[in-house]
Order: C-alpha cells, then sequence, then structure tokens
C-alpha cells in the first residue's frame, strides 16, 4: 500500500461541510462515510476525513478547538497554476468559505488563503518548478 495521509478534521455539520469540500473539487467515498463521517479524497495519497465532534472527540481526549479563534494548523495544498489557486480560492469563498488575506505575488510563488466553515485553514499555492529545484537559498534570493 502506498503511503498516505489522512487529515481528520472536526467539523459541526458533516453535511454542510461535505457540500463544502465537494465544491472545493474534492470527491466523497461513500464506502468510508457515514452520518458522523465522510472521507473526501484530495488525491490518490491524500483524503480529508470530515468528522463530527461526537466522533472526533473518540480519538483524542484533547478538547476541540473553536479554529474560528485558535489556529491548530495550515494546511498548504500545492497546485499546477496560479490559475487553479484562484480558482479553488473562489469556489471555497462562494461555498460558504472566508478568504483569508489577499493574493500573495513574490514571482517564483503565488499563494492565497481561506478558511472552510469551521474555521480551518487551507493556503493553496503555486510554486515555479524551476525556482523550487534551485532550493531554499536561491528562492530567498529571487524574493529579495
Amino acid at each position: 500500500m502506498a503511503r498516505m495521509i489522512f487529515v481528520n478534521l472536526p467539523v459541526a455539520d458533516v453535511a454542510a461541510s461535505t457540500a463544502f469540500y465537494e465544491a472545493i473539487g474534492m470527491v466523497k467515498n461513500e464506502k468510508f462515510s457515514n452520518p458522523q463521517a465522510s472521507a473526501m479524497v484530495w488525491s490518490d495519497t491524500i483524503h480529508f476525513m470530515l468528522l463530527d465532534h461526537a466522533f472526533y472527540s473518540t480519538f483524542t481526549p484533547k478538547q476541540i478547538i473553536d479554529a474560528h479563534s485558535t489556529s491548530g494548523m495550515l494546511l498548504a495544498l500545492a497546485f499546477d497554476s496560479r490559475a487553479e489557486v484562484d480558482a479553488i480560492t473562489a469556489a471555497a469563498v462562494a461555498a460558504g468559505g472566508a478568504q483569508l488575506h489577499d493574493a500573495e505575488d513574490i514571482g517564483f510563488m503565488y499563494s492565497r488563503a481561506f478558511a472552510d466553515p469551521d474555521g480551518h485553514g487551507f493556503g493553496p499555492f503555486w510554486m515555479d518548478p524551476a525556482a523550487a529545484a534551485d532550493g531554499p537559498q536561491q528562492m530567498a534570493d529571487a524574493a529579495a
């Protein structure tokens, strides 16, 4: 089996969150979904598990944060073009998410940011493949 990542996110309303994630291009895997959880496929190796608070609580004794006011993580999503970055951000806002800041363009990298309806933060970005191949110091020099 390939190495995979499953991002478990606590959500207030599984159906509403499922609709949001479908609107930004993810596909629901019905085999691993039920009324308390939706398995949303981002790629062959990355899935987002949208879990209602009661079900999420069975995995941890810790308090679930309010992601609208507390940041627990930011999820960076790589895209092949600036247009794809703009498209997912526009889809997120149209589906009930919130834009977190204006576009940032530093030449070799272009990024946006949005939050889902539960406040989980996402940073879609595009990076020039040649600049990425040169490594972090050359990218920092290019941005200066």
